[in-house]
């Protein structure tokens, strides 16, 4: 770990009225976890395209083991061996896992692919996952986000990288999932690979990460901080340039009567058996295991799945099931994990996107009133603090945390009695993150329900005021978040066979 592989240099980075990177200095070694952090926006993703060859800078340098190199295409960045995963996976849903692995540099002889080679060098990659039970035959659209997070891994593996750049790597994963992944990353570096590694958990750049560099506002501003030794809250204020107090805020403890009252509910062989209720004022967090079903609840309460069994009422009116239409009727909003692809039309401006639920209050005779759509967007975006705050911007301009901030915009606008709200902070960063806190507690506090799944346990149990633990599709502990801590609700969404394999051996009391 002494001697620099890869060196970016005074790195600027400009688009029509924006400088996105304004100097940026990256030094990474050989055999090192290298973190590089920021807010959304900060300029972490135009940094790693500008080193995986998709953007070619306007300014600075780049050398490659002491030698100055342009990287004017992914294919050279390639050659030279640096590999990228991005946070939006970019596989081919269409395509088998095998032919995702090896997109692009397939083993052919005479212009023949190889397959069976091709199948076996993807299946011992699979293997070195953690993950042998994913078949390379199989369809990679089928897969699970986590399912295919791994696919994306392998590829990056295939290729025999120097340099393997992993943006949101975790961010789909559960903790043991989280767990291999780091194994993963460290036969790595100890293999002399250099791993450039971007979360906003911050707990896992203590845990993985050996240097951090820090951007902010598209700078430098912190070079080779060891990662174990770095307090949080230093990273937080290098980050964000302030510190951040009390990240979840206080409920008032107000609540009224029940909103939404789920009975019984059942879809195929999901979950089974699932009873709740959220009151008007308080948050209600589900936790568990990615593939437990807590997403597939959310969906189905909104009419996205069909129930097999069980009722869900709103307000006293019950809901037709697999019907999204009687949701959104009733005043019910869901923001779903994967917000680019099933919630958001990037290429349509804030406000239209905004807008999307609610266009019969804003179209008369078969016209839409654009002022009134912008008027009203922009009076949403202000309240939320959207930035920025010019609402005929494209959605897709905007950092993960914005485009959050739009998704809960557009159900503000319909008066939502129930909020449904999927992975709401996934690739959010820290000091985005606390904001989204906020407004949802703001919204709770007006009387709205709301209902959260999140993979992650402090955020589940900082936010809501009450929670149910999910394990298998079943409902394994419900009562008050101040009852539980981390290693209780693990230890409550672990299968028993799970928990001995672990080392852990349940005792009396514990959930069967």
């Amino acid at each position: 770990m002494e001697s620099s592989l890869l060196q970016m240099h005074g790195i600027v980075k400009t688009f029509p009225g924006v400088r996105a990177l304004d100097g940026v200095d990256l030094d990474v070694r050989a055999g090192e976890v290298h973190c590089l952090l920021g807010q959304n926006g900060a300029g972490k993703s135009t940094l790693i395209k500008v080193l995986a060859g998709a953007h070619q800078p306007n300014g600075g340098h780049i050398t490659w083991k002491g030698e100055e190199v342009k990287l004017a295409t992914p294919q050279a960045s390639t050659k030279l061996g640096i590999a990228t995963m991005y946070q939006e996976l970019d596989l081919v849903p269409g395509l088998s896992v095998a032919e995702n692995v090896f997109l692009g540099h397939e083993s052919s002889r005479f212009g023949i692919t190889l397959t069976r080679t091709r199948d076996r060098r993807t299946r011992e990659l699979l293997a070195q996952l953690g993950h042998p039970e994913i078949s390379p035959d199989r369809e990679v659209g089928s897969l699970s986000a986590a399912g295919q997070q791994v696919v994306s891994m392998a590829r990056a593996l295939s290729r025999d990288a120097q340099v393997i750049v992993m943006d949101e790597p975790s961010a789909v994963l559960d903790s043991d999932e989280v767990a291999n992944l780091f194994r993963v990353v460290r036969s790595l570096t100890e293999a002399g690979v250099a791993v450039i590694y971007i979360s906003h958990r911050l707990e896992e750049i203590r845990e993985i990460g050996d240097r951090v560099t820090v951007i902010k506002d598209g700078r430098t501003v912190a070079e080779n901080l060891p990662a174990k030794d770095t307090p949080t809250a230093d990273v937080i204020r290098l980050m964000t340039g302030k510190t951040l107090d009390g990240v979840f805020p206080e409920s008032t403890g107000a609540v009224g009567d029940v909103v939404l009252d789920v009975k019984d509910l059942a879809c195929g062989d999901r979950f089974s058996d699932v009873s709740l209720q959220v009151r008007a004022g308080e948050i209600v967090g589900l936790a568990g295991l990615v593939g437990a079903g807590r997403s597939e609840i959310l969906e189905t309460i909104f009419g996205a799945r069909k129930a097999t069994a069980g009722q869900v009422t709103v307000d006293g009116r019950k809901l037709r099931p697999g019907m999204v239409k009687d949701a959104v009727r009733a005043h019910v909003g869901l923001a779903p994990e994967e917000r680019k692809s099933q919630a958001l039309v990037m290429q349509q401006s804030i406000a239209s996107n905004i807008t999307l639920a609610s266009l019969t209050r804003f179209s008369k005779g078969g016209f839409i009133d654009f002022g009134g759509e912008q008027k009203r967007s922009e009076q949403l975006t202000s309240d939320l603090d959207l930035r920025p705050v010019d609402v005929s911007r494209q959605v897709s301009t905007l950092s993960g945390g914005n485009q959050q901030k739009v998704v809960l915009a557009r159900w503000l606008l319909r008066d939502c009695r129930v909020l449904l709200l999927d992975e709401p902070t996934r690739g959010v960063d820290v000091g985005a993150r606390k904001e989204i806190y906020d407004v949802v507690r703001r919204l709770a506090d007006s009387g709205v329900a709301v209902l959260v799944v999140s993979s992650e346990v402090p955020e589940v149990l900082g936010l809501a005021d009450k929670v149910l633990v999910i394990r298998e599709g079943r409902v394994v502990h419900t009562g008050p978040a101040v009852d539980l801590d981390e290693s209780k609700v693990l230890d409550l969404v672990m299968s028993e066979e799970h928990q001995r394999s672990r080392g852990h051996h349940p005792q009396e009391g514990d959930a069967a």
